[in-house]
């Protein structure tokens, strides 16, 4: 089995696997790779370790050293000069009136390209400003157009939970997420509800997913009739984390009766899961 070290190049960045050589790596050590930008400073998420084959897609980049003082002084300056080159873009993008916001600048390890990240509603003719900043910097030069869910990634901020979002501190990649998630999870369908600061579906909707798809296979449909121990009654609510169904009893002189009792106590005639409407648009968190 191929043996990898597992190198990140952002905060929240997605990791990517290299061949460590002979050389032995510790976790949060910066390492110094060749990637298709070029040569990158990155750090170490996964220490030396062996993983299947299945788990390798094409032929593993061998990583070019251990990031020595040198490198992390010189990375420590790329950054610094991020700002100066966001500044010089967003004054030259004035200057060519061109109708596009600029998110983030930054430089690659060996500071042979510049890249730019912007939004823009459509598409944006910026072969000039290219040449301007080529000028500029004496380097190549990167424009690239982003979506509004990498804008977010790329700035954070705080979601409706009040911790910081999830794409912007944790998550490597974009994950699938659908309404549906958000139904079987019994949540309210209010778009502002269950959106993030990008306005598109919640990363978090996908991390119980699971537990509550698997819940749904013995839980009964909400209004449903049920047979518990004391005779039918209908679903009033349910706890799916607790797996317990709230039963409303209707009698003969109007009067009515709620009891919970553990899903096992009970006999559903519809469960959730059979509720699977395949027509929900599924939404995906990378955008072309």
């Amino acid at each position: 089995m191929p043996v990898i070290v597992g190198i990140r190049f952002k905060k929240a960045g997605k990791v990517y696997y290299f061949s460590p050589k002979e050389i032995k790596f510790r976790k949060d050590e910066g390492a110094i790779v060749e990637t298709v930008r070029g040569v990158e400073f990155g750090y170490v998420v996964i220490p030396n370790r062996e993983v299947d084959d299945s788990e390798v897609v094409g032929q593993l980049k061998e990583v070019i050293r251990k990031a020595t003082p040198k490198d992390i002084e010189q990375q420590e300056k790329n950054l610094l000069r991020k700002e100066e080159a966001f500044n010089i873009c967003k004054e030259k993008i004035e200057k060519h009136k061109l109708d596009m916001k600029l998110i983030d600048a930054e430089f690659t390890f060996d500071n042979t390209k510049v890249i730019f990240y912007f939004t823009s509603e459509g598409r944006v003719d910026f072969r000039e400003l290219a040449k301007d900043l080529a000028g500029y910097f004496h380097t190549r030069i990167e424009l690239r157009q982003i979506g509004i869910r990498d804008v977010t990634k790329l700035i954070g901020g705080l979601g409706s939970c009040g911790r910081p979002c999830c794409c912007s501190s944790h998550l490597g990649d974009f994950e699938r997420v659908s309404i549906k998630m958000a139904k079987t999870q019994g949540l309210s369908l209010n778009p502002g509800k269950i959106s993030g600061l990008c306005g598109r579906l919640m990363c978090c909707l996908k991390y119980e997913n699971d537990h509550y798809t698997e819940t749904a296979k013995c839980m009964p449909k909400l209004h449903s009739e049920i047979i518990t121990p004391k005779g039918k009654a209908k679903v009033e609510a349910m706890d799916l984390i607790k797996k317990t169904v709230k039963a409303k009893f209707e009698k003969d002189d109007g009067e009515v009766e709620y009891e919970v009792y553990k899903v096992e106590e009970i006999k559903a005639t519809e469960v959730m899961a059979d509720d699977n409407d395949d027509t929900e648009e599924i939404e995906e968190y990378r955008e072309d």
